[in-house]
């Protein structure tokens, strides 16, 4: 008696593969891609927002986005690339929706997350420093430019490569570099700051 071939699992599948099944009527296929990227996107959105009630939000509507208008994917970057780019157009309207009237958090100023060692601290004073440190670069990235900073977020906490982050906001490569340099300086500075006594 001969074996039937089993499915390939949907996490074995590409994004291309899983796409092919949704357009023939396979209602599961979107749901695996979703499920695929819910946590880079969630990461994505609360780097960009600093809330997680907010970033939530802009991962479901940038989903509910990507659903409706699934037919604006025409391919010309990955589905990763453009699903981070629904998800953080969703997180820049919740932003401004918010106005940013909010005071950015304020850290102490003469934190230094380099003042003790982690490993010499019992687990619940370990966990409170990376809290700490955490709440530093919130407060860091939530002072960057908001071009350098969905820049930043797309790069380092999404992910992409260059080519991908210049795909998904419609910029050169070299703009890309451009932002992820003045970023990174900013944020050098802004951490340095935090440093001092």
């Amino acid at each position: 008696m001969p074996i039937a071939a089993l499915p390939t699992p949907p996490a074995l599948l590409t994004d291309d593969a899983l796409l092919a099944r949704f357009a023939t009527g396979d209602r599961t296929a979107l749901d695996d891609l979703f499920r695929r990227y819910r946590g880079i996107a969630y990461r994505v959105a609360y780097r960009l927002l600093g809330r997680e009630a907010d970033a939530l939000d802009a991962v479901q509507d940038g989903f509910v986005n990507a659903l409706t208008h699934l037919d604006r994917f025409g391919g010309r970057s990955s589905f990763k690339t453009w699903l981070l780019r629904v998800v953080c157009n969703a997180a820049l309207d919740i932003g401004r929706q918010r106005k940013r009237n909010e005071r950015v958090p304020q850290v102490p100023r003469g934190f230094s997350p380099d003042g003790f060692g982690a490993d010499d601290l019992p687990p619940a004073e370990t966990n409170l420093v990376r809290s700490d440190l955490r709440r530093v670069i919130d407060a860091a990235l939530a002072r960057l430019p908001d071009v350098q900073r969905q820049t930043f977020v797309l790069h380092v906490e999404g992910e992409l490569t260059y080519r991908e982050v210049a795909d998904a906001l419609g910029i050169s490569i070299g703009t890309v570099m451009s932002r992820l340099f003045y970023a990174r300086q900013k944020l050098k500075d802004l951490l340095a700051a935090y440093q001092q006594p």
